[in-house]
């Protein structure tokens, strides 16, 4: 859906992480896993989460046919479920459109809090969400709070405001906004610290 090339926002989440010396992260939804090979091709080791067990599968084999099968965990996961790591298991998280997936606040407020968990003290979440920008925000079928539906596909739209609601844990380095892919969606690149 996306290609293969590493999107914009893993990118700059790169060279955040290589900034901050970060060995080892989670990525959250790494679909296909276009961002996981590209951490991994710079010597940061990924665990990836995916509700999709085919997913899962496709990262497993191309992380293997590159070599990269020591750099790369993938696990099927329900991100609406708690973590299954111990507390301070990380140096970063990373998750490209995850956050505007069809989770309630309520949901999003209980991801961010376990991922404040599994952080360690100091590192970083960078994560991208649709923002009130975008062309197909209040499209669609209102499902609630800021979700729509268009084409049986619920998104969750994010402004400023309900991404710094989103702290508690952190504190906000940074809310870049920009554009991707030829629609275009309209995106918030965001980069928390854990306090």
């Amino acid at each position: 859906m996306f290609g293969s090339e590493p999107s914009h926002s893993a990118k700059i989440a790169l060279k955040n992480f290589k900034n901050n010396n970060v060995k080892h992260i989670i990525e959250l939804g790494a679909g296909l896993g276009r961002d996981t090979i590209f951490f991994a091709k710079n010597s940061i080791k990924v665990t990836a989460l995916d509700y999709s067990p085919t997913a899962v599968e496709i990262i497993k084999k191309k992380s293997n046919c590159l070599g990269l099968g020591d750099l790369i965990e993938v696990q099927t996961h329900d991100l609406r479920q708690k973590l299954n790591f111990t507390d301070n298991s990380f140096d970063g998280c990373y998750s490209h459109m995850l956050y505007c997936m069809a989770f309630t606040n309520s949901e999003l407020e209980n991801l961010n809090t376990d991922v404040c968990r599994v952080l360690n003290k100091g590192t970083l979440n960078i994560y991208t969400v649709r923002n009130y920008s975008d062309a197909d925000y209040k499209k669609g079928i209102h499902r609630g709070e800021d979700l729509y539906e268009m084409d049986g596909y619920i998104v969750h739209y994010f402004s400023d405001e309900k991404i710094k609601k989103l702290l508690k844990g952190f504190k906000n380095l940074s809310i870049d906004h920009f554009d991707e892919g030829s629609f275009p969606r309209k995106l918030s690149l965001v980069i928390n610290q854990k306090i």
